[in-house]
């Protein structure tokens, strides 16, 4: 695990701060209001080494830029084809998929991830 900074403590708080699941230029944008002098090299070597531990999530959502979350928890995503937003998905995570994926494919399955595609509430005007 890599050891406690001032940029690594500020980066998680940005993002444990935030549920738009930002991309690293974001997320550079928001240190550099408190804390000019960081540059985006650290910024994206942080981003990694969370990632790489499991504190953070790094979301592919197949639109560009790796999409960052600061809640690590299982749960479920939906990026918006209208508007480009990443929004959770508020229903149960389901561990029992692991075992159908095993059952069905005969892989050793350790771990999903469910990226659903569509609208975001703001698009659809559902709230």
């Amino acid at each position: 695990m890599q050891k406690r900074s001032r940029q690594r403590e500020l980066l998680l708080e940005i993002l444990c701060g935030t549920t738009c699941h930002p991309d690293a230029d974001w997320v550079f944008s928001k240190m550099r209001e408190k804390m000019p002098n960081v540059s985006l090299g650290t910024v994206y070597r942080n981003l990694a080494r969370l990632s790489e531990e499991g504190v953070i999530l790094k979301l592919d959502v197949g639109q560009g830029a790796d999409r960052f979350d600061g809640c690590n928890d299982p749960h479920y995503h939906l990026a918006c084809r209208c508007c480009g937003a990443v929004v959770d998905v508020p229903m149960a995570y389901t561990p029992a998929l692991n075992d159908t994926a095993k059952k069905e494919s005969g892989c050793e399955i350790e771990s999903h991830s469910l990226l659903f595609f569509g609208k975001c509430p703001s698009c659809t005007g559902i709230k």
